[in-house]
């Protein structure tokens, strides 16, 4: 029998407020442990939550850019857990009222359904001590952090298509700069829920959730990993059950962590601290106005304005730096193609290499653009600029600078050339007959040597055009 994949995502969303979702200690990440608590992220008794208006707007600006309807009627509810790092033994969270519901995102020609994007309550974090005298520490700084939860339905099929939704999400959510989007500091987390079932099939199988995956290359790892784990058990006649399992990125295998709990197992009601309210039309509508232009609108604009191919203009537009970067160099230099052949080339080569964004790496956009009109004029050839550009992004120097410095400015006076190649001629004599004899090669030869006897630094169609006359003659 034939089996398919069935996952959905629950990305979970660091908002970036400067105060927590309920109180107004500080949500500055790196801070000295439990020196960003108070009573009310604390859970102590006769405190009160008060609802953060920057998160909730941060809230309903995501919504809508993932063309969801809000909720009119909006409230808070408990859901009731215990656990080391959730101080009040429960989480404010939303149930069956979530802030906003049936959106959709497309990947290439799929649409992918958003069940529910709900707001909520981070916990604090576990620092586990492995030592000889093992324990484990609890950092409440976190706790009360304001989280916004992005929940597909049941639609991704493969792992790259999982994959695929995670970049293009974390892409819409870096342009509405409501969170740093960095899955290393937390600020983003993702858990899947996958299952199995008959080719065909409109049944889901046990779902399994699993959690502990810190790279968006994780996720999609690990959902292969787990396909392969489940079609397994059940060639061997194993019964699935609904599960949470973690993933070892060392070991590349999920290991079972508990039985999943369902939502009554929370035993959810509605948070009494938290008054409900309605969310009025005119707040949501003023929010819509505020949407910036989102990558789809952007790669239509680029190719539009600009002339890119639809490939290179969603590749720029897929990280907002770097498209703000290209559109900053193109006011500067006027050959859209050429500086995306660059930007696309050398410098995202390079931030590939040093795992760094476009600002950490790409030069000032003037020295960019100065350098590209330097190829152009001939002042400096083509394989002199990007020697040139690595210097430009280790030393942070202007190309003028590095030029001066290393003396590499192209020789593109006729007359010092055609000197030049008559020395390199009057070295050469046996090449240069050997060439008048029909050694086409020869030729290719003495070229090489001009470009030695120069340092690289000669005009390279000037000086095949001279020496060939002067071989011709």
């Amino acid at each position: 029998m034939k089996y398919e994949s069935v996952m959905g995502l629950e990305v979970h969303l660091q908002l970036s407020t400067e105060t927590k979702a309920f109180c107004g200690c500080s949500t500055r990440f790196g801070q000295r442990p439990n020196s960003q608590a108070c009573p009310v992220c604390l859970g102590l008794p006769g405190v009160l939550p008060v609802l953060n208006e920057k998160a909730f707007r941060y809230a309903i600006k995501v919504a809508l850019a993932l063309d969801c309807a809000i909720q009119k009627d909006v409230k808070f509810d408990r859901k009731n857990y215990y656990y080391p790092d959730l101080p009040k033994n429960f989480q404010i969270s939303q149930y069956d009222k979530p802030l906003a519901y049936n959106g959709n995102l497309k990947i290439g020609a799929k649409t992918i359904r958003i069940k529910r994007v709900h707001l909520e309550e981070d916990a604090g974090k576990l620092i586990h001590d492995t030592g000889e005298a093992t324990s484990s520490l609890v950092d409440y700084n976190r706790a009360g952090i304001p989280l916004l939860e992005i929940v597909t339905e049941p639609d991704l099929a493969s792992p790259e298509e999982a994959y695929d939704y995670l970049t293009k999400l974390k892409s819409i959510l870096e342009y509405l700069d409501v969170s740093l989007c960095d899955m290393e500091k937390g600020t983003l987390r993702c858990d899947a829920n996958i299952s199995i079932r008959p080719e065909g099939s409109s049944k889901l199988g046990a779902k399994v959730e699993l959690k502990n995956m810190n790279t968006f290359k994780g996720v999609r790892d690990a959902l292969r990993y787990e396909i392969t784990r489940q079609l397994e058990a059940v060639g061997s006649g194993e019964a699935l059950t609904q599960e949470t399992r973690l993933w070892d990125a060392e070991k590349e295998v999920t290991t079972s962590m508990r039985f999943k709990e369902e939502a009554h197992d929370y035993r959810y009601f509605p948070e009494p601290d938290l008054v409900p309210f309605i969310v009025e039309g005119a707040v949501v509508e003023g929010i819509r106005k505020t949407l910036p232009e989102l990558p789809e609108e952007r790669t239509a604009r680029l190719v539009k304005s600009f002339g890119l191919s639809d490939y290179d203009a969603r590749v720029l537009t897929s990280d907002k730096a770097m498209a703000d970067y290209f559109e900053a160099c193109a006011g500067l230099y006027d050959k859209p193609k050429t500086l995306t052949n660059w930007i696309m080339g050398d410098i995202l080569s390079r931030m590939n290499e040093k795992k760094l964004g476009v600002k950490e790496v790409a030069p000032d956009p003037k020295d960019l653009a100065s350098l590209l009109k330097m190829v152009d004029s001939g002042k400096i050839s083509g394989k002199m600029a990007k020697e040139i550009l690595l210097d430009m992004i280790d030393t942070r120097k202007g190309p003028e600078d590095i030029i001066r410095a290393k003396g590499m400015s192209q020789i593109s006076d006729r007359g010092e050339l055609e000197g030049i190649v008559k020395a390199v001629l009057g070295k050469n004599r046996k090449s240069l007959e050997d060439y008048r004899a029909g050694k086409k090669n020869a030729f290719t030869y003495l070229v090489g040597q001009v470009m030695k006897e120069t340092k690289g630094r000669a005009n390279p169609e000037l000086a095949n055009e001279i020496l060939l006359k002067e071989i011709s003659k």
